[in-house]
């Protein structure tokens, strides 16, 4: 339940004041989603930076150079991996021949130890499940369309990875966690966060909320390529949304239950009754409608987008 947020500067018309006091705008917000640890990455002064540490996203430093065109951000809820390990943290880098990248994940991966030792990946001291997404792309030798989806068909979760190169190409790789993404035509920009709620609660004081706008959608199971110049290219991996309809009640109809639930994945419904209890919401009601077949993170975007209103909104 980390989040996601950024921007495709691909017009070149921020001005690094502009690209910073947006990009602490969204980390304040994505916030809500995670605070045990953020990042940032961008290229400036032709390589490729990332910038990273435990704390809140409000701590990190967000001066933005004014030739770094796209900021790739993050904010982590730890589910795996203790974060005061700055390894563990996200944006993560990684290495093909040509370039180097930076990768972040909001989700959670179920199967990274069994690639591991199938696809004789190397140990590493990273104990993140998101960096097998990095071990993957690494293993095939290029960072392209093709690559991402061998690796998105690969792993076993929920997610969405951002993918930045050091020629400014960026990638959204998603599954069945939320994104909203936003394009500004007039100024040559996109914006994108993890929710739209998250999206439009950062740019409500900001200028660029008098500024016409359009909503991209991005569906599970695609690749969505921007270009350096701000052009949009898609593929499509196989994918299979998850769905909590194996959760059932006992016979008491006291807790939910489910055969074979890893730690990882019991944590993570942990976390998510933890987000519907600061909005005022019992436990029950989140297991009523994993029992009903939502997803984790169909409920959690509802949440955000109820805003704390009456819990009748997700149904």
């Amino acid at each position: 339940m980390c989040c996601l947020f950024g921007l495709i500067d691909y017009s070149h018309r921020l001005t690094g004041r502009q690209k910073g006091q947006l990009m602490r705008a969204l980390a304040v917000e994505s916030e809500a989603r995670g605070t045990d640890a953020a990042g940032v990455a961008y290229n400036s002064g032709g390589s490729l930076h990332i910038c990273k540490r435990p704390g809140p996203a409000h701590k990190l430093n967000l001066f933005i150079p004014e030739d770094a065109y796209v900021v790739m951000g993050h904010s982590r809820m730890t589910t795996q991996g203790k974060a005061k390990f700055n390894r563990n943290n996200h944006p993560f880098a990684g290495k093909v021949p040509g370039t180097k990248f930076a990768l972040a994940h909001n989700g959670v991966l179920y199967n990274d130890h069994v690639l591991r030792q199938e696809k004789k990946l190397p140990r590493t001291n990273i104990e993140t499940d998101s960096y097998i997404a990095v071990q993957l792309i690494e293993q095939q030798g290029a960072l392209t369309p093709a690559s991402l989806k061998t690796m998105a068909e690969a792993v076993e979760g929920s997610f969405v990875f951002t993918v930045l190169d050091e020629q400014d190409n960026f990638y959204f790789v998603k599954g069945d966690n939320p994104l909203c993404l936003l394009q500004f035509p007039s100024l040559g920009l996109y914006v994108y966060a993890s929710t739209e709620a998250i999206l439009r609660m950062a740019l409500n004081d900001l200028w660029l909320n008098r500024e016409p706008s359009k909503k991209i959608t991005v569906d599970g199971g695609e690749i969505l390529w921007i270009t350096p110049d701000g052009a949009r290219l898609s593929e499509h991996f196989a994918w299979e949304g998850i769905c909590f309809s194996g959760w059932y009640f006992n016979r008491r109809g006291a807790r939910l239950c489910v055969p074979h639930a890893s730690r990882v994945e019991r944590q993570y419904l942990r976390q998510l009754k933890n987000i519907a209890a600061s909005f005022g919401y019992g436990g029950e009601e989140i297991d009523a409608m994993l029992a009903d077949g939502w997803t984790i993170d169909e409920i959690e975007e509802m949440l955000y987008d109820c805003g704390g209103e009456d819990l009748t909104c997700l149904y």
